[in-house]
């Protein structure tokens, strides 16, 4: 069985149609939630072999289409052009709703339009996760930048650059504020090197995960 979807931003319409006949055998239209996913899925399971045909993958169902994937499901790209095109035959007269826009999918697929969805997989996780770290990267050098300069008006002659946190606490350790604006200083100073220490240990996490995931790949 072949379940053409029709993908909108707050809900998702799917139909049933038998690709010997081309004739429909249901329809559902769900919100596009994981509890709207799941109703779904459990009125797709009563066909034992189908296949999930989604118009435009890479557009409003591409989060469907990944949640299909992820469980198992068989899903095929069909695009907007194709089902465009089924409306225009015929049978289809042009019409279009919800439920037509869904069966067009289908028919487009038996029709040889489609390709298999590409699923999100091991490259993408690499790529979710270096931009993670370009982000905490920054804030790094953002948060370094500031407790340098916080140093530099708390100290005589200012603080060594390219210190690690723990040297700037030390250093911090050794200041005896004196009125308000050297007692508020060391205060950010101190939030700045509690920042930098977090930013540390999710950079470190985060450069675990690359290599858990890159290591396997690299080995081969």
């Amino acid at each position: 069985m072949l379940l053409g979807v029709d993908p909108h931003k707050s809900t998702h319409t799917a139909t049933a149609v038998d690709p010997e006949s081309n004739q429909q055998a249901g329809s559902l239209r769900i919100e596009a939630s994981r509890a709207g996913y799941r109703r779904l899925l459990t009125w797709g399971r009563r066909w034992p072999q189908r296949r999930w045909v989604v118009e435009n993958v890479n557009g409003l169902s591409r989060h469907l289409a990944q949640w299909l994937v992820a469980r198992g499901e068989s899903v095929i790209d069909v695009p907007a052009s194709a089902t465009s095109r089924v409306r225009q035959l015929p049978r289809g007269g042009g019409r279009k709703n919800d439920r037509i826009d869904a069966a067009a999918a289908a028919t487009a697929y038996i029709h040889g339009d489609g390709r298999e969805g590409e699923v999100e997989g091991h490259t993408t996780a690499l790529a979710l996760l270096d931009e993670r770290r370009v982000n905490l990267a920054q804030a790094r050098v953002r948060s370094v930048n500031q407790l340098h300069a916080v140093l530099r008006d708390l100290l005589p002659g200012g603080a060594p650059p390219q210190q690690s946190a723990d040297q700037a606490a030390a250093l911090l350790r050794t200041v005896r504020p004196a009125g308000d604006a050297e007692k508020v200083r060391k205060d950010l100073a101190r939030e700045l090197v509690t920042e930098i220490r977090a930013l540390d240990k999710r950079l470190a996490e985060n450069a675990a995960r690359m290599e858990e995931l890159a290591g396997p790949r690299a080995a081969r």
